[in-house]
């Protein structure tokens, strides 16, 4: 790694150094030292992550299912979509060492004929998921991760070359997921988010969803009232990652010269925002929630931000919904940012996974939605006292892990190690991307 040590992200002083632990007064030292990381620790960090993303490549001439190398999160013989876009977050800085084109390219070559990419294939190409059951979407994210891609490369070639494949794809989820009131309905494990429940409480199984046949029971069930729970509600999250989509084509398109797509791209843009905020926002609470047969959902968790990155927020709302994000007794953690907030029933201070886990892509999301709607100085915030915590954790343990616990420097109680997987966008892409910037 050249000149790392000339960089000035996060810096401290010999003293902030020695006073660096893991009790209280090391948070309010990191605090007061605005979450300052030595240089030091900084360049471990980051030739860390790029160490153990390296050895995750995979794939090649002898791999007759995916024959290009290519950058995976390789916890599984499997490949999944939404590990792979946020991959592309920080991958993109390396795509010589870190073949992320190969890795996107991987699900489009799997494209069906009628759009569909499912959210996993195993270890031959083939789908896990079922293409008519809504687990088999995940954050559909394609085209973010090539304009994270372009944004480096400036490869107006490979966008025109995807941009096809990006289309049916949303085509496809227009057509299967987008129901009259212009929102969208989803699946829990396929958000994502796993153990997070989007069904009423109370609620037990009316027969009214999308029927779950698994492909491959001895290998993994998904049972329970998460897999019969889809078509009964509406997400706000995956309604917030199509309007994004919509906009990332809308981009893509205009850089490649497809204007006649420009105007259908805006149009539908607005309109699933302007469904967002006439049916899912509740004033009184000034928050967005979920909906079941037609009412909120009045159950807070991370998914609710994605607003912001899509773009959809009205100004005037904006300070209602960070206040929810900036709160040290819901969302701001001691590690922030939970994904389920304490004071939702089910809140795990060590994490859960996701019912209370520090996870790298949506803490990615956050931040980059608040670039997005003007509040850069709340993201640099984040990303610093981010970036603190998990450098703080790589002190002790040596490494990345899949997430952290929200109310202690320590991994989640559920994380596997080594990972980068998305973890590393914490030590090369927010390292990359806020070293400079005034907090």
């Amino acid at each position: 790694m050249q000149d790392l040590s000339k960089r000035r992200f996060l810096q401290a002083s010999a003293a902030t150094l020695a006073a660096l632990g893991l009790s209280p007064a090391a948070l309010a030292q990191g605090a007061a030292d605005t979450w300052a990381v030595p240089p030091g620790l900084q360049n471990r960090m980051y030739d860390t992550a790029l160490a153990i993303a390296r050895a995750k490549v995979r794939g090649g001439p002898g791999n007759a299912a995916y024959p290009k190398p290519f950058v995976d999160a390789a916890f599984s013989p499997h490949i999944f979509a939404w590990d792979t876009c946020f991959i592309a977050a920080y991958a993109k800085y390396h795509p010589d060492e870190l073949p992320i084109a190969n890795a996107l390219d991987n699900f489009y070559a799997r494209q069906d004929a009628d759009g569909f990419i499912c959210r996993e294939y195993d270890a031959d190409g083939r789908p896990f998921w079922p293409k008519d059951h809504p687990v088999s979407i995940n954050p559909p994210l394609f085209a973010f991760a090539e304009l994270e891609l372009y944004s480096q490369s400036k490869d107006l070639g490979r966008l025109r070359t995807t941009y096809p494949a990006l289309k049916r794809f949303f085509d496809f989820l227009i057509r299967t997921y987008r129901m009259d009131d212009g929102l969208f309905f989803s699946d829990a494990l396929g958000s994502g988010m796993d153990n997070i429940e989007r069904y009423p409480d109370g609620w037990s199984d009316d027969h009214q969803g999308v029927a779950l046949h698994n492909l491959y029971p001895k290998v993994f069930a998904y049972t329970g009232l998460n897999a019969e729970w889809n078509r009964q509600g509406r997400s706000v999250d995956f309604s917030a990652q199509m309007a994004l989509f919509a906009d990332n084509l809308k981009t893509i398109a205009g850089l490649i010269g497809e204007t006649t797509d420009v105007a259908g791209y805006t149009r539908l843009h607005t309109e699933i925002g302007q469904a967002i905020n006439a049916h899912c926002w509740r004033e009184a609470d000034g928050f967005y929630y979920d909906l079941g047969y037609g009412h909120q959902i009045r159950r807070k968790h991370i998914g609710m931000f994605w607003v912001m990155l899509a773009g959809v927020v009205p100004p005037e709302r904006l300070d209602q919904l960070l206040a929810h994000l900036t709160d040290p007794n819901q969302f701001w953690r001691r590690f922030p940012v939970a994904t389920t907030p304490a004071d939702e029933p089910g809140f795990n201070p060590a994490g859960g996974y996701w019912k209370g886990g520090v996870w790298a892509p949506t803490n990615y999301m956050v931040i980059r939605g608040l670039e997005r709607v003007g509040r850069r100085d709340l993201a640099a915030r984040l990303a610093r006292q981010y970036y603190w915590c998990v450098a703080q954790v790589f002190k002790t343990t040596g490494t990345f892990w899949e997430n952290y616990a929200p109310d202690a420097l320590a991994p989640g109680n559920i994380a596997q190690k080594d990972f980068c997987g998305w973890t590393g966008i914490a030590p090369i892409a927010l390292y990359r991307e806020f070293e400079a910037r005034p907090v």
